[in-house]
């Protein structure tokens, strides 16, 4: 059996600044989401950890730490997959740039570099996460938020929605648990860059299901998000300089001439082309709609 992917190189071509995404059928028969890249392919698996590790007999380290934290270990802790839940010039930027430096990699993080103490799943509660602990959370979002951007590209709105949201837990996580005052801190630069993928992802699912109205409320929600999110931002005018802000009122002023009319505006109108028309008749009955809305 030949190692080399040359072949498939070949026939799927890179094309700088395109971010070429595919899914695949693996040996296993699974799927497997398949991004291409300059030098090469990177691939992930569609559900759980991206890499397809289980560490420590659980979907996630975020899954790990937060039995670790509730005091109940176990070996299948609910996961963060189904949660009902800053733009780069490109999506090939947001893959590589969005993540925190030292998670460029999607090698999943070594078992061996935890806290020793930590890892026994019988352990009692723990009170902290160490540096070590951290670390290993960046490195693993880096591998969710890798396969949420390639996802976008899919249009699988629903996973985009679930791995944006759980990327978010793990901001919390850090910030509530961290020992380290820069470990509780430095993942906060990308909480607007998930929060602005999560309410795009469901206002996209609204429009996909023609429903732009809603479209709109999700918008306005996550606006709403972004500005609780920047009100502690020692930058004056944060918010509106934000590039996720931006990014969502762009979307939402291209869904409002989607919206429908309101019922009133909509009998006004006909009650003026009914005029115009001199058909008394129609404008007399659409009068009287008009008195009743008002009552």
């Amino acid at each position: 059996m030949t190692r080399d992917i040359s072949p498939i190189l070949s026939e799927w071509e890179y094309q700088p600044g395109q971010l070429a995404v595919r899914i695949i059928a693996a040996d296993d028969g699974e799927p497997r989401l398949q991004v291409r890249l300059d030098l090469g392919l990177l691939q992930m698996h569609l559900e759980g950890r991206p890499d397809g590790q289980a560490p420590f007999g659980f979907r996630s380290l975020l899954d790990y730490f937060e039995s670790q934290f509730d005091g109940e270990p176990r070996d299948d802790a609910p996961s963060h997959e189904g949660d009902d839940p800053t733009d780069a010039e490109s999506a090939d930027e947001a893959l590589a740039a969005s993540a925190p430096d030292e998670a460029e990699s999607s090698d999943a993080p070594a078992e061996e570099g935890m806290d020793g103490t930590a890892g026994d799943p019988g352990s009692e509660p723990r009170q902290t996460l160490t540096p070590e602990d951290c670390r290993s959370l960046r490195e693993e979002l880096s591998q969710y938020n890798q396969r949420a951007v390639a996802l976008s590209v899919m249009e699988d709105h629903e996973r985009v929605l679930r791995d944006a949201t759980r990327n978010i837990a793990v901001l919390d996580l850090c910030k509530e648990k961290a020992q380290l005052e820069s470990d509780r801190t430095m993942l906060e630069q990308y909480r607007a860059y998930f929060i602005a993928m999560r309410y795009r992802a469901m206002a996209s699912m609204a429009v996909r299901d023609n429903e732009p109205k809603a479209a709109v409320v999700v918008i306005d929600e996550g606006l709403d998000v972004l500005k609780v999110a920047f009100a502690g931002s020692p930058r004056p005018g944060a918010y509106e300089q934000s590039s996720e802000v931006r990014s969502l009122r762009a979307l939402r002023e291209g869904l409002v001439p989607q919206l429908p009319p309101s019922q009133k505006s909509e009998l006004r109108r006909r009650l003026a082309e009914a005029i115009a028309q001199e058909n008394y008749e129609l404008a007399a009955i659409l009068r009287d709609e008009l008195k009743q809305l008002k009552e």
